[in-house]
């Protein structure tokens, strides 16, 4: 029960790394609001959490949408002492000067800009209280980038320099803020990532991770709650590599 009394919002939590870590999250004693923009995928996570976990349909790159997650979460919960920013998406496989503009906002407003809004609608209350954590789910794409999938690889670079931003300023207030770096797994993004998913590709994939397997829910969940616990109390500006040593 490493998260008893705390509150926690994790967005993109109606499925992949996300509901891995809502789930444990609940599990350490966590109250959870699961945002998603599948409100439908969103509520049936927290029906299986169970009491005090509660679904909320969120457009991360919109500051409205942002902003009502945010009132919502501090009406339900009284207060919040965790945010994880986990929504995400990517491009598909191309070379950098042929991906189009459209994809290129959507990637960065999912990625990046999303982190930017919940601060705004969220470190004020976290200040007012002088603790909190807040985790933002970036990747290896950011440490040790894969080719093809650029502009995905510096939104994530992106993250992680905003991390450690964060991390510096908010730690005389109390907050602390980190992120996670996994590798690919076995979520929605993972056919995205390839292009193409056969038993050559994921193949290929595998061979870049030295543990040998892709990154689960239960892996994130397990790095996000140590994170974003007591047991963490002197981590902060750390963007943690869950990653099998892809990075080495």
């Amino acid at each position: 029960m490493r998260l008893e009394k705390k509150t926690a919002i994790v967005t993109g939590g109606a499925s992949g790394f996300g509901a891995g870590i809502a789930r444990k999250f609940a599990a350490e004693g966590a109250r959870v609001m699961v945002a998603d923009i599948n409100g439908e995928g969103a509520a049936a996570i927290a029906a299986e959490l169970g009491k005090g976990a509660f679904g909320h349909q969120v457009d991360v790159s919109r500051d409205d949408s942002v902003s009502n997650m945010a009132a919502r979460a501090i009406m339900e919960f009284g207060r919040l002492d965790i945010l994880v920013n986990n929504a995400g998406v990517t491009h598909l496989p191309n070379a950098l000067d042929a991906v189009s503009e459209e994809d290129f906002d959507r990637v960065l407003a999912i990625n990046a800009k999303s982190v930017y809004l919940s601060a705004r609608h969220l470190v004020p209350h976290l200040k007012a209280n002088k603790s909190g954590v807040i985790l933002n789910v970036a990747s290896t794409a950011g440490v040790s980038p894969r080719p093809r999938l650029c502009w995905y690889n510096a939104s994530k670079g992106w993250m992680i320099t905003a991390t450690k931003a964060m991390a510096i300023e908010l730690a005389p207030l109390g907050i602390r803020v980190n992120a996670i770096n996994p590798v690919a797994g076995e979520t929605p993004l993972l056919r995205s990532f390839m292009g193409e998913d056969t038993p050559e590709i994921r193949a290929r994939f595998l061979a870049t991770i030295p543990i040998g397997r892709f990154s689960t829910p239960e892996d994130m969940g397990n790095a996000a709650c140590f994170l974003c616990s007591d047991e963490a109390s002197m981590i902060t500006g750390v963007a943690m590599e869950v990653d099998g040593g892809r990075c080495i």
